[in-house]
């Protein structure tokens, strides 16, 4: 079989956007809007890329994984970001999350923070070459990154057992944290900072990589 063309793929992508609108997990005209602009095949290794627009987790290299779109998705539309809303990325993985949400809210927007060096210098690179301006550093996501704070909003793509306190304080008052928490059984919260503490909304069974720590 011979290799597909930009053409195929983003036709595959196009196809793949239709069906998650139509089973109900894109309600924003942003978060549409992205996934139908951002290649997720080059955010996959080569061996995958035929698989890259399945509504499927794969894998990525040193136990990680890149996001099923639906997950994205549903992750993006509940985090709710506009266009020049400064966000906190925890888990930058391959750097496919942190392009989908930097088209909604602009270049220089979305600082990430990954655990892994390697991961790190590959997804920094691969987001410059597409033309992502998104802040990446290596670094362990409990601590955040508060040089940057406040942010409009947060989101965690592993789970730790509770979202560190640390990352929630780094979001104002009035923005969101989005992520899986748990260890076996995960679920997926939105924390929003009020005044008087922070209001929890939980949406369902998850799973995702475990947040790691060191």
């Amino acid at each position: 079989m011979g290799r597909d063309t930009e053409s195929d793929l983003d036709a595959a992508r196009q196809r793949l956007v239709d069906r998650l609108v139509e089973r109900g997990y894109v309600e924003r005209d942003s978060t549409e809007r992205a996934l139908r602009a951002v290649p997720r095949h080059e955010f996959v290794p080569d061996g995958s890329r035929r698989r890259a627009y399945e509504d499927t987790p794969l894998p990525i290299g040193t136990g990680q994984t890149i996001s099923a779109p639906h997950m994205v998705a549903i992750m993006t539309d509940l985090l709710a970001p506009d266009a020049g809303d400064r966000l906190l990325e925890i888990g930058t993985g391959c750097g496919y999350h942190a392009a989908v949400v930097s088209e909604i809210v602009g270049p220089g927007n979305v600082y990430s923070v990954e655990y892994h060096a390697d991961l790190a210098r590959e997804s920094r690179e691969r987001l410059a070459r597409l033309g992502y301006d998104v802040h990446v550093r290596r670094g362990d996501g409990h601590e955040g990154w508060p040089e940057h704070a406040p942010y409009d909003g947060a989101y965690l793509t592993c789970a730790p057992q509770t979202v560190p306190e640390t990352v929630v304080e780094q979001v104002r008052t009035g923005g969101r944290v989005v992520a899986p928490e748990g260890e076996r059984v995960q679920t997926l919260v939105v924390l929003r900072p009020t005044g008087s503490g922070i209001e929890r909304e939980t949406h369902g069974r998850v799973r995702f990589v475990p947040m790691r720590s060191g």
